[in-house]
């Protein structure tokens, strides 16, 4: 069984998404302790990139920083060693594609392998594509996460089959809550592995309905947008924000 699904056992997890490297590595390390220290059950880390297609201006505004910080993915990877020295709870790597190319994909999964990561997220993969990486990742034991989005019901038949770890749910913009709905209600009708949602908290009443849906919530721009905002200082106010929001999905 995949060690992502201690992060469901508690009930709805909370998933926060950090930019490794913003604003620098040592204040990532802070705000992942800090997010874990108040109920986060799964962290999704990602590697920086230059042309982040995925996320609103904030992400790719946070990539630029990270990336003229230094950051590489060999600092990324001794970051992970380091937060391993006291964090268990899952982590998740997401990285464009390029990104596991240009390191290898063989030497990247090893390394991932050997720092107990758990996952690997590329949200430029099209399914159809998946075994560009598959095979590497069940040779190191990392599930490759499956992304969907409100497509055709064969097609998200089809991708929630080959899911592990758990699925991670896109919403689309202007997406209504009856969309993601209609997705799980597919997806659980072919395989009981959790489903998540990327939603921003700062849509408060969507937000939390659209938990009542699914098993876990992944937050990224109000992570990011915290961390950019307050730099340095920003892990206080990621811990105080995650544990509203563990708190908040407890009471679903």
């Amino acid at each position: 069984m995949s060690n992502i699904y201690k992060a469901f056992e508690q009930g709805k997890a909370y998933m926060p998404f950090f930019i490794c490297g913003d604003p620098d590595l040592q204040t990532t390390a802070a705000a992942v302790r800090a997010a874990v220290a108040n109920g986060a059950g799964l962290i999704e880390l990602n590697i920086p990139f230059s042309d982040p297609t995925a996320g609103d201006g904030s992400i790719q505004e946070a990539n630029i920083r990270a990336l003229k910080g230094g950051v590489t993915t060999d600092k990324i990877f001794d970051l992970i060693g380091e937060l391993r020295k006291d964090v268990t709870v899952p982590f998740v790597i997401s990285g464009y594609a390029n990104v596991v190319f240009s390191y290898g994909p063989d030497r990247f999964l090893k390394r991932c392998s050997e720092l107990s990561v758990d996952g690997l997220i590329v949200p430029d993969l099209p399914f159809e594509e998946r075994e560009e990486f598959l095979p590497w990742c069940e040779q190191y034991g990392v599930d490759l996460i499956c992304m969907v989005a409100a497509t055709s019901r064969e097609r998200v038949t089809a991708i929630a089959s080959e899911a592990k770890g758990f699925l991670y749910i896109m919403a689309c913009p202007g997406g209504t809550t009856q969309e993601l709905k209609n997705i799980v209600e597919v997806v659980r009708s072919v395989t009981d592995v959790p489903c998540a949602v990327c939603l921003s908290s700062e849509d408060a009443p969507q937000f939390w309905e659209t938990a009542e849906i699914v098993d876990g919530v992944i937050e990224d721009a109000p992570i990011v947008a915290l961390m950019g905002r307050f730099g340095t200082a920003s892990p206080r106010q990621v811990g105080a924000h995650a544990r509203r929001a563990v708190m908040q999905l407890k009471a679903i």
